[in-house]
């Protein structure tokens, strides 16, 4: 690889990137926090801002639209299978956690 691929190499961009930040004054970025604050708090900024929630919220109305919801049968029936599965964990745990007790108990004794 020749000097001039591996300094154009997305690597070697990336690296020179964050040498130029680390060098940067941290007056001249919080300058530049300044600037973009001063844009957000102007006019065109927050009419900018209102249209961009004003977009998302109609997306979200689409997107909900979209959605299949289950039937008040299956919902019922997954909680049910939820709960029975968590009834089956519990006292599969309490038991091991019992016998496994009891072996620790019987071997320190």
């Amino acid at each position: 690889m020749s000097d001039t691929e591996r300094k154009n190499s997305p690597g070697a961009q990336a690296r020179d990137k964050a040498a130029r930040d680390k060098a940067t004054p941290a007056a001249s970025k919080s300058a530049r926090r300044d600037g973009a604050k001063k844009e957000a708090d102007s006019p065109q900024g927050l009419a900018r801002k209102v249209q961009e929630l004003k977009e998302f919220f109609e997306e979200a109305k689409v997107e909900l639209k979209k959605i299949t919801w289950p039937s008040r049968k299956e919902a019922q029936a997954t909680s049910i299978a939820v709960l029975v599965l968590t009834v089956v964990m519990a006292v599969f745990l309490g038991l091991t956690d019992m016998s496994l007790s009891k072996i620790v108990e019987l071997l320190l004794s």
